[in-house]
C-alpha cells in the first residue's frame, strides 16, 4: 500500500493515478471473468478518498460492473508484521451485476499485535472451514460482548455465523449492517439535479449574452458596455462552474465506501462532577503515598 507508479505505466489504465492500489483494482476489474468472485485486501484510503478522480471513477466502475456484496473492516496493524501498518479492509465482489446493497462487518474492536496476530478464528472459522461455537472464539474478539450486561448471555454474532444471513434482518448485529447503495445513489441524484438544472439555465443565458456581445462588437458599441457584458458573462460562467462543482462533490461522496459502524456502543461516563472530583482526590492520595514511600526508600539508601 502507498506505492507509486510512473507516468508511462499509468497510460495503460483508464483512470490514471500514481497510486498502485487503484491501478491494481482496475487491473482486477479488467481481468475478472463474468460471474467471477474476488476477495481483496485494500487500504482504508482507497475506500474513503473522493478527492481524486481516479479513486472515484475506479470505485464507480467497481460498483457498476460488480456486486460488491461485503466489506470487512479490519483492525489497524493487521499487516504490520509484513511492513504495512495502514488500516485495511477485505472486499468481496462478483462481476456481472450492479451493486445494490453492501453488507459490512466490523472487526476494528479486536486488538492485534505481533504476539496476538489476527487468525481465522477471529472471523469465527475453524481451520477446516466450519463455524466455531462461542467457547472456541478468541477472548479479544468477544470480550466487549461478554462484559455488556445486555449481551453477555447471547450468542456472539461472529462473521462466520451471520454471513449466511447478510441482507436479512438476521444478518444485522452490533458488528454488521447493510448499506442500501442504490438508495444512496438515487438520493445523490435527487440532490444534484436542482444544481445541474440551475447550471444549465445559467449556461443558456451565457449563450444569449455571447450573441449579444457579438452584436455589440459588430455595432462597435462603447468599450464600457462591452466590458460590462464580458464581466457578466465571466460571472455567470463562474456561477455555473460552482454549481456543477457542488453537484460533482455530491456525486463523489456516494463513493465513500468506508465502514462506519452505526451500531457502535459508546462508553459513556455517567459519574457526577462530585464523583469525578472524589476519584481525582483518591488518585492524588495514592500518588502522594507512593511518592512518600519512594522518598523513604531513597533516604534509607
Amino acid at each position: 500500500f502507498g506505492g507509486k507508479e510512473g507516468k508511462d505505466a499509468q497510460k495503460n489504465f483508464a483512470f490514471e493515478t500514481g497510486s498502485t492500489q487503484v491501478l491494481f483494482l482496475q487491473d482486477i476489474l479488467s481481468e475478472l471473468a463474468p460471474k467471477g468472485t474476488c476477495a481483496i485486501v485494500l487500504d482504508e484510503g482507497l475506500l474513503f478518498r473522493t478527492n481524486e478522480s481516479a479513486f472515484v471513477e475506479t470505485k464507480r466502475k467497481l460498483v457498476d460492473e460488480c456486486d460488491l456484496w461485503a466489506i470487512v473492516s479490519l483492525p489497524g496493524g493487521v499487516f504490520s508484521t509484513a511492513g504495512a501498518g495502514v488500516k485495511t479492509n477485505l472486499l468481496f465482489f462478483t462481476k456481472g451485476k450492479k451493486t445494490e446493497k453492501i453488507w459490512y462487518y466490523d472487526l476494528t474492536h479486536v486488538k492485534v499485535g505481533k504476539k496476538t496476530p489476527m487468525t481465522l478464528a477471529h472471523f469465527g472459522f475453524a481451520p477446516d472451514g466450519s463455524v466455531l461455537d462461542d467457547k472456541q472464539l478468541p477472548a479479544n474478539l468477544t470480550a466487549d460482548w461478554r462484559e455488556n450486561d445486555e449481551t453477555k448471555e447471547q450468542p456472539f454474532p461472529s462473521y462466520a455465523s451471520v454471513l449466511k444471513n447478510r441482507g436479512k434482518p438476521e444478518g444485522e448485529s452490533r458488528y454488521s449492517w447493510t448499506v442500501d447503495f442504490a438508495a444512496r445513489r438515487a438520493k445523490a441524484r435527487e440532490e444534484m439535479q436542482p444544481l445541474l438544472d440551475e447550471a444549465a439555465e445559467i449556461k443558456a443565458t451565457v449563450v444569449e449574452l455571447k450573441e449579444q456581445l457579438k452584436r455589440l462588437k459588430k455595432e462597435k458599441a462603447g468599450k464600457e458596455a462591452i466590458a460590462a457584458l464580458n464581466a457578466e458573462i465571466k460571472e455567470k460562467n463562474k456561477a455555473a462552474r460552482d454549481l456543477e462543482s457542488k453537484a460533482a462533490d455530491i456525486d463523489a461522496a456516494v463513493f465513500d465506501l468506508k465502514a462506519v459502524n452505526p451500531n457502535t456502543v459508546a462508553k459513556v461516563d455517567t459519574r457526577t462532577p462530585q464523583e469525578i472530583i472524589a476519584n481525582i482526590e483518591v488518585q492524588g492520595r495514592i500518588v502522594s503515598e507512593s511518592l512518600g514511600r519512594l522518598s523513604s526508600l531513597l533516604g534509607q539508601a
